[in-house]
């Protein structure tokens, strides 16, 4: 669709005549835009979508500086359903959104309205005194602390609510209840798993500052699982091909997902350790990766195999937009300056298995196809423990179970057979 400059300079007519004595903050908004790198299109909705707010605040004599997120809400609920504004006023629910929501950030940063009010409920200072422990004592990674700190928070919010936290009034039967109301929904081992580390490790926490946690813990009950007992779910070598074709030139960013994919291919990278590449850390003469943000909290290097290495550079030179951002992987719509998440990592490999089929949607199955690969062309456990940097051989043991070769050379005859 063509952009029609005649609307964009009505726009910002219509903003400097709304806004008039504070049309700065529409000139920042638009160079806001433009530093984002927006499309001239979704640029175009966005200064729409502000003449329309800046139209009603006018009409409704609201100030600029009374402008927050309940005052947008006013506006989109109550205005938006019955409006009879005129062009070149915006209508669609989601770009108006989109548009006063970074409105308000810009205002935000310049001091213009109060930055947004941090929670004060005793449950929020108490799960931020449990995310500062995870991470300056035990050092877990940000992912892990994220989904600590979401568990705990429910389960301080089902105990207290609003109100104080009074650690010696909770009972086993607190965190039974809880954990029985979590896993009313999906009971599954996994999120049960997920659950009892969440609360043994907040249950650690407290009582390393002194309480008496052995009745709570006590009460956390995990399902059955036996060490080693499952078969790691790794893709077939007719998968590998099909999930490396499922990136066609008409998808949009093809070449960043199958990069993507190919570091999580050949060298086992996490979903957070891809988001977190730098453009730094790929020595390209010496023909290295260099790996900071790992699960392990160290730094390796690994080799950069000449198929990873040409599918990020092929995305490097020719796909990757403009951006400030040190890292390897961005986003590829506006703003590109703000780095992707592992979430992201994540949806972008579960919607490449969904397109070739597959019915799982795990990313670590790419780090076990890896280790079967590696353990089908004669590497050891201990290469395979290296290349996927764990810092136990006995993390490794259970791929053993996915060497074929040596497992039939130690196979016993079949009772009865002619063997």
């Amino acid at each position: 669709m063509a952009v029609n400059p005649g609307r964009k300079n009505g726009c910002l007519q219509v903003l400097r005549f709304i806004f008039a004595g504070r049309h700065t903050y529409v000139l920042i908004y638009l160079d806001y835009l433009t530093e984002c790198r927006y499309a001239d299109e979704t640029s175009e909705h966005h200064l729409a979508g502000l003449a329309h707010l800046g139209l009603w605040m006018g009409r409704n004599h609201f100030r600029i500086e009374e402008l927050d997120e309940a005052l947008v809400t006013q506006f989109l609920d109550e205005h938006l359903p019955n409006c009879d504004c005129p062009r070149p006023i915006f209508q669609t629910r989601t770009d108006l959104s989109a548009a006063c929501g970074h409105f308000l950030r810009i205002l935000r940063d310049r001091g213009v309205i109060a930055s947004l009010p941090r929670p004060v409920e005793p449950v929020y200072v108490e799960v931020e005194r449990f995310d500062d422990y995870l991470r300056d004592v035990r050092g877990l990674a940000s992912e892990t602390r994220r989904n600590y700190r979401r568990i705990v928070l429910n389960f301080l919010q089902a105990c207290f609510g609003c109100a104080e936290i009074v650690f010696t009034v909770l009972q086993p039967d607190d965190i039974r209840h809880f954990i029985a109301e979590q896993l009313t929904p999906r009971a599954t081992s996994a999120k049960a798993n997920s659950l009892a580390s969440a609360l043994r490790a907040y249950f650690r926490y407290r009582g390393a500052g002194g309480d008496d946690v052995h009745a709570l813990s006590g009460a956390i009950v995990l399902p059955a699982h036996w060490n080693l007992a499952t078969l790691p779910k790794a893709l077939t070598d007719d998968e590998v091909n099909r999930l490396l074709n499922a990136f066609q030139p008409e998808l949009p960013s093809c070449r960043r997902g199958y990069a993507m994919v190919r570091c999580a291919l050949d060298l086992g990278m996490r979903a957070g350790e891809i988001a977190k590449l730098a453009l730094a850390d790929i020595d390209w003469q010496a023909g290295t990766v260099t790996l900071r943000s790992t699960k392990s909290r160290r730094v390796d290097i690994l080799p950069l195999p000449i198929s990873t290495g040409q599918a990020i550079a092929d995305y490097l030179r020719y796909e990757r937009p403009r951006t400030i951002n040190p890292a390897v992987f961005v986003r590829r719509l506006a703003p590109h300056d703000v780095p992707i998440s592992a979430y992201a990592v994540h949806r972008l490999i579960r919607d490449a298995y969904r397109r070739i089929g597959l019915d799982h949607g795990r990313t670590h199955a790419l780090r076990h196809t890896l280790a079967r690969r590696l353990l089908e062309q004669g590497d050891s456990l201990k290469e395979v423990a290296d290349i996927l940097r764990h810092r136990s051989l006995d993390t490794s043991l259970i791929y053993a179970k996915l060497d074929s070769r040596k497992l039939s050379a130690v196979a016993l005859p079949w009772p009865g057979s002619a063997a």
